[in-house]
């Protein structure tokens, strides 16, 4: 186990499932013997408000938050969501993104113009640490368009080769019930295809 405290951000709007995603990622590394520490912020989470989960672990872990500068991982399951929170992100952090467009309402009365090219911008900064996920679109084609937020962690599991398959589904598996077991597990696979490294 290594003694480093690694740091991933999670950021996304209200009933995206930001939060079932962060502790699918926590109990994971519980299973595996880490210690974990998140905070929460749920804003105006039903209305479709902002979400972020600090999520911190490792051999010892002081503290849930993280500071500015110093998150290893973005995981953001709206891409505006994502641009809000890139100066978290350490210059050598990796970046993923799920390719999905939530307007805010002053989008939606033009008092604001939604920016283009979010992924440009997180490729301009951290250049081959930037990974598109078609999260909303693959949870469509396995039947249940919520089920994007485990496609995303899916993903993010490939980045943590000292965690077992056993380990994540068994987290899966253990937060979920039974009927949704087999979605969610299909779901947490077809992300890992999307991560080639």
């Amino acid at each position: 186990m290594a003694n480093k405290t690694r740091n991933v951000f999670l950021s996304g709007v209200g009933g995206q499932g930001t939060i079932l995603a962060s502790n699918i990622l926590g109990q994971a590394l519980l299973n595996a013997g880490y210690e974990v520490k998140k905070a929460e912020v749920h804003g105006m989470a039903q209305r479709g408000g902002d979400v972020t989960t600090h999520f911190r672990f490792g051999e010892k872990v002081y503290s849930p938050l993280i500071k500015q500068g110093e998150a290893d991982f973005l995981v953001s399951f709206e891409l505006l969501e994502a641009l809000r929170y890139i100066n978290w992100i350490r210059p050598e952090g990796k970046v993923i993104l799920n390719n999905q467009t939530i307007l805010p309402p002053a989008v939606n009365l033009g008092k604001m113009k939604y920016p283009d090219n979010v992924e440009q911008t997180f490729r301009t900064h951290f250049d081959n640490n930037v990974w598109v996920v078609n999260g909303r679109e693959i949870a469509k084609s396995l039947g249940n368009s919520q089920v994007a937020n485990v496609v995303l962690i899916g993903a993010l599991s490939k980045f943590f080769p000292e965690l077992s398959l056993d380990q994540w589904t068994g987290a899966i598996q253990e937060l979920l019930p039974a009927r949704l077991h087999e979605i969610n597990v299909k779901a947490f696979h077809e992300g890992r295809k999307q991560i080639n490294k």
